[in-house]
């Protein structure tokens, strides 16, 4: 029993060691992680909106000609000040004000699944809208543009930085581009063609147990905006469906 415990000892070690020497030379490399597999946060799961901050501008639809803390320009404020809710809905485009730029701060519900090992599905109860984050190398689809455009998204490692500081585990980054023209608010603050969207993705765990997502939104378009609009939206995460209720599009 001594000898074979010496030699299965001796054969173990010598497997390590192939195994090891192996490694170092390169062979049967491992796959690389899919952005799944890498996510550094969990944005799976239900979440609802907690408006905290402008409750006027999301919880009920703002007076024709107020702007109050967006850097419209003079042909922004021109434009916005031709909204026509009636027109709107004549025209079949009652989802003008919700397109990626604004969706996130329509007051509801947001349920974010996989897709693919590639593709982070997000959905809106609010104007029953879907969007699509795209890791990697991604072609956007010939076509007509699309109110929720082209969505392209990588993962911020914690420690990576993105100028401001970002928070424990990482973040999730997504750029947008290729949307239809719409509103950045439902009282017609336009935004443009050439608007480009980007937004982080952040979770945190209150000492409470909550778990929020937090979505910060930085508008750029050099056609309606002086400079950047900013926002932040708070949603806390949710058991389960509870109070998921798609509803249709409104223009007022």
């Amino acid at each position: 029993m001594k000898y074979r415990f010496l030699f299965v000892t001796k054969f173990i070690v010598v497997l390590a060691s192939a195994n090891v020497f192996g490694q170092q030379r390169g062979e049967a490399p491992q796959p690389p992680q899919t952005p799944r597999a890498m996510a550094p946060i969990d944005l799976t799961g239900y979440w609802v909106s907690i408006v905290t901050e402008d409750w006027r501008f999301r919880m009920v639809t703002p007076p024709k000609g107020d702007f109050a803390s967006v850097p419209l320009n003079p042909e922004g404020i021109r434009v916005g000040n031709q909204w026509d809710p009636a027109k709107d809905e004549a025209a079949g485009e009652q989802c003008k004000s919700y397109g990626a730029p604004a969706i996130m701060r329509v007051p509801g519900r947001v349920h974010i699944t996989w897709e693919s090992d590639a593709i982070l599905k997000v959905e809106m109860d609010a104007g029953q809208q879907t969007r699509l984050f795209h890791f990697g190398e991604f072609q956007p689809p010939a076509g007509p543009r699309t109110w929720q455009g082209n969505s392209v998204a990588s993962w911020e490692m914690a420690g990576a930085g993105r100028g401001r500081g970002a928070p424990a585990g990482g973040s999730l980054k997504v750029v947008t581009t290729g949307m239809r023209a719409g509103y950045l608010r439902k009282n017609g603050v336009p935004y443009s063609e050439k608007a480009v969207v980007t937004e982080y993705y952040d979770r945190t765990i209150e000492p409470n147990g909550d778990t929020w997502l937090v979505v910060t939104t930085v508008v750029n378009d050099p056609t309606y905006l002086n400079q950047e609009f900013i926002t932040s939206t708070h949603f806390r995460k949710q058991a389960d469906a509870a109070g998921w209720n798609p509803q249709p599009c409104s223009a007022r």
